[in-house]
């Protein structure tokens, strides 16, 4: 069968036929009116040896995406579009779970594409986490589609309402983008779904974990029932499972198992450390760690910018590698990094992917991903080619039962480190000091400096102070990084120090404390003791008037107050969910732009208020 669409596409370049017809088990048609230069080009040179151009022309793909994925230079299509492709062809429902860098965007891609038909509304829309995803997504579809000129539109959060808008109107044959941006432009009727006939749900865990499945669920209700849904996650909770009973049709699950990272070559320390203290410390282990190169991760992409402003301004030059940027200067970052022109780089795991750089000395995990999976695919851009690497991770007191999530993932044990104390830093401060010294002294080119302390000498200064002054002057750029102090984290090994804790299985809190985040004292609740100040530092208490008789739980109350007040899922405290009430605990700098949006919460269909406590 290949060798015949090889001879028809030679047929065709010399203008014998118009359309071939194949009947064999089953008819093939095909029109090849249309066939450029390039891809006969490419049959051409498949006719050499096995008659075969790559393996994807398998998948009987329509030759304007062949002719894409040709020049896009893909040879044999990965295990999770190998198994994905032919199924979703068929129309069904599926679910795919693989780790992120397997090939899952043309595996949804490619059968979209191959169902395009030219309409006035989106016929498809893609669903993900973070603006980063969408850009990438979007990007991808574009140029698997570029020769059927399908038009295709992200739309994300913090752009502009007017272009998006404009596009729309014009018409969009695909929308990529975002829960809650998707959600405005519906609320604004300029977002029209009742011809959609794919829908994706790309990394729909990442979406758990932020907070948008609510968004999610109504994005679906509002699509038509008939449609195709395609689920891709890398791991399947229990709230996953449950999206997809309620609104997928018998679906089918492919599951590509992830490939093993060697991790035996990585050090592997953490550190228990409040999380106001976490810039703190890690400036004091930047101080210590022979760092060469290090990559810092991060949850969202505004924290990547804080945190690298952050490390700049205490002396340690450091940029952030996010969904803003364009590509160019993205580009830019990467290659000052690789020529170690910049030591550090402050990523999410979004942002992160595609980054193939070698001799990364340190990996930080600033904040730990909430899938052990994550934990182990990050580390493992250090310790490359043989090389030795290390990989420090801070974590919270209420974070430290992850640790045994780790450990299994890896089969390796995970380190307790001890912060450097003060004195450590100023010991070794003045060690790489004096080693420069004797570095210099043995080379011996200081002829002009020589020259200036020969006059100073010669003005009656004593040469042990001018040498004193001079170190003095030296070391003026360590005003920059002063030692920060660190409070010390007493953590308890009784059961109840854990209680609250949640492990990697996204956000599912452990043991007979499930359902609620503990705030650490009962007698909160016992005594009497005022609500009003939270248990943690920057932190405000706020009220609802509804609890466990209301079913609350954790999830709910994160995922509504992320997706409407617009903040990150991460920067919510804790929760203390009682029998008619619950408390949760926002960032004082956030509280008014939390309490500014009253009246769109809710859980489920009943809406809910937030007072201070």
């Amino acid at each position: 069968m290949m060798a015949r669409r090889n001879l028809v596409g030679l047929f065709c370049w010399a203008g014998s036929l118009a359309k071939v017809n194949f009947v064999g088990k089953k008819e093939v048609k095909r029109s090849y009116q249309n066939v450029s230069l390039f891809s006969v080009v490419a049959v051409i040179a498949g006719t050499k040896g096995n008659l075969m151009t790559t393996e994807f022309t398998s998948l009987n793909l329509r030759p304007e995406l062949e002719q894409a994925i040709l020049e896009l230079g893909y040879v044999t299509p990965t295990a999770i579009q190998s198994d994905m492709i032919p199924l979703m062809l068929t129309g069904v429902d599926v679910i795919g779970q693989a780790q992120t860098g397997t090939g899952k965007t043309a595996a949804f891609a490619l059968p979209i594409l191959q169902n395009y038909i030219h309409q006035r509304l989106p016929q498809a829309l893609v669903l993900a986490p973070t603006r980063e995803l969408a850009v990438q997504v979007a990007s991808a579809m574009e140029e698997y589609g570029k020769h059927l000129k399908v038009r295709v539109l992200a739309v994300y959060g913090g752009q502009p309402y007017g272009p998006q808008v404009n596009q729309l109107k014009r018409g969009v044959d695909i929308v990529v983008g975002t829960p809650g941006r998707i959600i405005d432009l519906i609320a604004r009727k300029v977002l029209d779904l009742s011809m959609i006939k794919s829908v994706v749900l790309d990394e729909a865990d990442e979406m758990l974990n932020m907070g948008f499945i609510e968004p999610v669920e109504e994005i679906l209700s509002a699509t038509p029932t008939a449609r195709q849904t395609a689920l891709f996650s890398a791991t399947l909770p229990v709230r996953i499972r449950h999206l997809a009973d309620r609104f997928m049709r018998d679906p089918q699950s492919v599951t590509i198992k992830k490939s093993t990272l060697t991790v035996s070559l990585i050090e592997q320390r953490y550190y228990l450390v409040h999380e106001g203290d976490k810039l703190a410390a890690l400036t004091n282990l930047f101080e210590v760690e022979p760092i060469t190169s290090a990559l810092i991760f991060v949850r969202t992409r505004v924290e990547t910018g804080q945190l690298a402003s952050q490390l700049s301004a205490r002396g340690f030059p450091a940029e952030a590698i996010n969904g803003d940027l364009e590509q160019n200067a993205r580009e830019q970052i990467l290659g000052r990094f690789r020529a170690g022109q910049i030591k550090v780089l402050v990523a999410t795991d979004v942002a992160a992917r595609g980054l193939d750089i070698d001799n990364i000395s340190h990996v930080f995990n600033y904040h730990l991903p909430d899938d052990a999976e994550v934990y182990v695919h990050r580390i493992g851009r250090t310790g490359r080619a043989g090389k030795t690497g290390i990989a420090i991770s801070l974590f919270a007191p209420r974070e430290k039962r992850r640790l045994r999530e780790i450990e299994h993932m890896t089969k390796q044990a995970l380190t307790l480190g001890k912060l450097p104390t003060a004195a450590d830093i100023t010991q070794h401060r003045e060690n790489q000091l004096i080693e420069q010294l004797k570095v210099w002294l043995g080379r011996g080119r200081y002829q002009r400096e020589r020259e200036l302390i020969a006059r100073l000498v010669e003005e009656g200064f004593d040469p042990l102070e001018l040498a004193a002054a001079s170190l003095k002057l030296s070391r003026a750029d360590e005003k920059q990084r002063p030692v920060a102090n660190v409070t010390d984290v007493v953590v308890s090994e009784s059961r109840s120090a854990y209680r609250g804790d949640r492990d990697f299985s996204r956000g599912k809190p452990q043991g007979r404390d499930a359902g609620k985040r503990d705030f650490g004292k009962r007698s909160d609740r016992d005594t009497g003791t005022n609500k009003r100040a939270s248990h943690e530092a920057g932190m405000t208490r706020l009220k609802l008037n509804k609890g466990k008789e209301n079913g609350v739980r954790p999830n709910d109350i994160v995922g509504t107050i992320a997706h409407h007040a617009d903040i990150p899922g991460s920067s919510i405290g804790k929760i203390r969910i009682e029998d008619k009430y619950t408390y949760v605990d926002v960032p004082e700098e956030l509280v008014e732009k939390v309490l500014k949006h009253n009246g769109n919460y809710r859980i489920g269909k009943d809406k809910f208020t937030l007072v201070k406590s």
